[in-house]
């Protein structure tokens, strides 16, 4: 029998419990934020053109995307402990070959490979949360994917300083010693939390896909991860094309990311009062969709009032439809499996959309048909937010997919 069962020692300090979170969490975006800045460098280097530049970061949110159907199925074989363990070691090896990477399909393949392991630990994270700070989750999904975000700002921002000093292969892989330290920490002090267990045959039993909330909540992530990427790849362009250079183009970057940041801290800590959480969502919908409408309709009133809206309307709901999703299990691995489905069919929906906008730019030259798609996606993300009464929780899925009630 394979479990994850809390061994007898004693538990680790909580702090530190939350530390090696916020550390593993840190892992989970530079390898693709570090390679925007890189970007020329790397084309003068290996001749690589922009649709295979995209690939590098399409081909691993879409993989991200598709691994969290098996990650409770191999969590379950093998126990959770050691999935974490191997997802660190193959997003670690995964970065530093990049040291080394001669060729456009070398990348590709480093990409893939640490698309793989991140989206492992995403799968399984949100459970040990769940199991760990039952009565806190709010506040911790807040800090955790706060903590990712904060993991893409220091990818764009600190790659070009280890370029400055080991060339662009140095920008992108000396993030593996962050993946080192992860992996270490979770090594050494995993064995004294609880982790929780599950049997292969309670994954076999287990799905979401005939839910229609599960569905729901699935395109809520999609659409609002959509958004992130979107903005992401595309704002900087657009603010050069309105007369930024792109120095400046880059802190209006970081200026948006601070600003998921803060959303990422605050709208968590504001729901955290209420079991009801929409008005945090609606909220959260309108600023996205008033900051993309005044990209399209008015952007030489201020690039950096529209970028302030969008990074608080699009870091806040990153967490908060994780935060929802996680409301709707009370036990940590049927939350944990929830989770995993709905980001599973979020990032394979959001994973196209960089691609989309890219396209209607250049058939249009002008990347106001992609803003009006994104600010219809967060009037489509406000409807879909007004049914989440806290009442329809417990309605959404059956009996079946409640653990006491399993074989």
């Amino acid at each position: 029998m394979h479990t994850n069962q809390a061994t007898a020692s004693p538990p680790a300090p909580p702090a530190l419990l939350f530390i090696t979170i916020l550390l593993i969490a840190l892992n989970l975006r530079p390898v693709l934020a570090s390679i925007g800045p890189l970007l020329d460098a790397m084309k003068q280097d290996l001749s690589i053109s922009y649709a295979t530049a995209a690939m590098l970061t399409t081909l691993p949110v879409a993989a991200m995307g598709a691994a969290c159907f098996f990650g409770f199925a191999i969590a379950a074989r093998f126990g959770m402990r050691r999935t974490i363990s191997f997802s660190l070691l193959v997003l670690a090896l995964a970065t530093g070959l990049r040291f080394f990477v001669d060729s456009s399909a070398s990348l590709i393949l480093s990409a893939l490979a640490a698309g793989l392991g991140i989206a492992l630990i995403q799968c399984l994270v949100p459970a040990i949360i769940k199991g760990n700070y039952p009565t806190r989750i709010a506040a911790m999904m807040g800090f955790y994917i706060t903590a990712i975000m904060a993991g893409a700002s220091l990818g764009s921002a600190v790659s070009p300083w280890f370029a400055s000093f080991s060339a662009w292969r140095g920008g992108l892989g000396n993030w593996v010693w962050l993946a080192v330290a992860a992996l270490i920490l979770w090594a050494v002090f995993s064995r004294r939390w609880y982790l929780p267990a599950q049997s292969v045959s309670k994954h076999e039993s287990t799905g979401f896909w005939q839910y229609s909330r599960a569905w729901q909540l699935a395109m809520m992530f999609g659409l609002g991860t959509a958004a992130f990427v979107c903005v992401l790849a595309w704002l900087a362009p657009y603010a050069m094309e309105n007369g930024m250079n792109a120095q400046q183009g880059g802190l209006l970057m970081g200026y948006m990311t601070l600003m998921e940041v803060v959303a990422g801290l605050l709208f968590p800590a504001l729901a955290g009062r209420s079991n009801d959480r929409r008005l945090v969502l609606i909220s959260l919908c309108l600023l996205q969709a008033i900051g993309f409408f005044g990209l399209m309709l008015a952007p030489h009133i201020s690039l950096w009032f529209w970028a302030t809206l969008l990074g608080l309307g699009v870091g806040g709901m990153f967490p908060m439809v994780m935060i929802v999703t996680m409301d709707h299990q009370e036990d940590p691995i049927m939350a944990g499996k929830l989770a995993a489905f709905v980001q599973g069919i979020g990032y394979l929906v959001a994973s196209i959309a960089p691609w989309v906008a890219g396209i209607i730019r250049d058939q249009l030259a002008s990347f106001d048909m992609a803003w009006l798609m994104l600010a219809v996606g967060a009037l489509v993300l406000l409807l879909l937010s007004l049914s989440l009464t806290p009442s329809s929780y417990a309605k959404a899925f059956s009996p079946a997919l409640r653990p006491c009630t399993q074989a």
